[in-house]
């Protein structure tokens, strides 16, 4: 059943919480006399997102620590990418790629861990939007005074059997839950259908859909119904207008989507400015499912009911916003003074762990110079004009062939040889 609340490890939880939220926003709203899911869903989203602001932040941060790592952090996969086979290389690879990481004060799997906090959060919020009578007191009572009505009414039962299946909401069992969760699934037909059906509830049914439109429809559009289904509707009842409406949700959804992706992107690209070839196949990644996702976003919400459609653009946009202030923000950031902090911290950190703080100090003196294979030391012109001057004469004096001949060559690759075999 749609109203049953998540029961789900972690997700569960954090719904409750999220729901919490929503109805609060909702119970603001009665108050000022706009009690309307769609507006409902648009602050609660604005919400939520600010609520996770810090956490976008600390992603981008890392982000930008990341690509200014990155030339280190290859400098040391180069320096071992022929001993993969050696497992005190490694260990000593690893030893190097950690001292990199702590060096920047941050954790090698701090992107992962930012996503894993958001990830519950998310699924919770699509939880809380999906099922609104669930977690919305005033819009599950406005359902209760049908619901207990079509409970004892002759033929209630089948009616909403049939109508549950139509509409693909389950419908094991009749109870106020079952039958809330179809009544807020009910296109206008439906209404038609069961005012047809039970003449004797036109008192209850039409108050019941009135203040249900009243809630449900945001823009001239049933939230609880798809863009398809009401254009479909739409295009039979010769309202072309609704169709258009209808449309701009998955139009817009895809397009806000793209917008948001761009503007991430954006601060990304600045970030790895200082090593592109590095990133050229992450962002060539990056730029096709940036071209996929809101395509996919537009065919959700044309599926999906445009409550969810709303969610979404809603979401794009705030993202949209936030990540404008955060990419000037980023790049405001001195990002030597960052790493000085990062230090320190983890300098308090090992102190109170019993370990020496400068060993971190040592660490953070660490960089891709000195941790690149050592070139080899230069020679001057004078030096090697000597050495030249040198075998040379030594050459001629141990051999007693004609000079320029083809044995005196020979016999100097002889003398050669044996003597860097001594060497050895």
């Amino acid at each position: 059943m749609l109203l049953t609340k998540s029961t789900a490890f972690i997700i569960g939880p954090i719904a409750n919480i999220l729901g919490y939220i929503m109805n609060a926003i909702f119970w603001l709203q009665e108050k000022v006399g706009i009690p309307n899911i769609g507006l409902c869903i648009i602050l609660f989203t604005i919400v939520i997102y600010m609520i996770m602001l810090p956490l976008t932040i600390q992603q981008q941060k890392f982000s930008k620590l990341q690509a200014k790592m990155n030339p280190e952090l290859q400098a040391i996969n180069k320096k071992y990418e022929n001993s993969k086979n050696d497992q005190t290389a490694m260990m000593k690879m690893n030893e190097e790629t950690k001292a990199v990481y702590a060096k920047y004060g941050v954790h090698p799997m701090g992107s992962c861990l930012q996503l894993l906090i958001q990830m519950p959060i998310l699924f919770a919020l699509y939880r809380v939007i999906w099922n609104v009578p669930a977690y919305v007191t005033s819009v599950y009572n406005a359902f209760t005074p049908l619901a207990e009505e079509l409970m004892t009414v002759s033929g209630g039962e089948d009616f909403m059997s049939t109508a549950a299946s139509s509409l693909s909401v389950t419908f094991n069992e009749m109870t106020m839950n079952t039958l809330v969760d179809v009544l807020y699934k009910f296109k206008t037909s439906n209404w038609d259908e069961l005012l047809a059906a039970f003449p004797d509830l036109e008192s209850v049914i039409t108050s019941t859909q009135t203040t249900v439109n009243g809630m449900n429809y945001f823009l001239g559009l049933n939230i609880a119904n798809s863009p398809m289904n009401i254009m479909t509707s739409a295009v039979e009842a010769g309202s072309y207008l609704l169709v258009v409406g209808a449309a701009l949700v998955p139009i817009l959804s895809a397009v806000t989507q793209w917008l948001n992706s761009k503007l991430a992107m954006t601060g990304n690209e600045n970030n790895n400015a200082s090593n592109s070839n590095s990133n050229d196949t992450m962002n060539a990644t990056m730029k096709s499912m940036n071209t996929v996702m809101p395509l996919m976003s537009a065919f959700f919400c044309l599926t999906l009911p445009v409550g969810m459609g709303i969610y979404w653009i809603a979401g794009a946009v705030v993202r949209s916003v936030q990540q404008v202030f955060v990419n000037k923000s980023i790049e405001k950031i001195d990002i030597d003074e960052l790493i000085k902090k990062n230090i320190e911290k983890e300098n308090k950190k090992r102190e109170k762990q019993g370990l020496p703080p400068q060993k971190i100090t040592n660490t953070a003196k660490i960089s891709a110079k000195s941790i690149e294979t050592p070139a080899k030391k230069e020679v001057s012109v004078e030096e090697k004009a000597k050495k030249i001057q040198a075998s040379t004469d030594y050459y001629k004096q141990n051999t007693k062939a004609k000079p320029g001949s083809l044995a005196a060559k020979a016999q100097m690759v002889q003398q050669y040889n044996e003597k860097n075999s001594k060497k050895k």
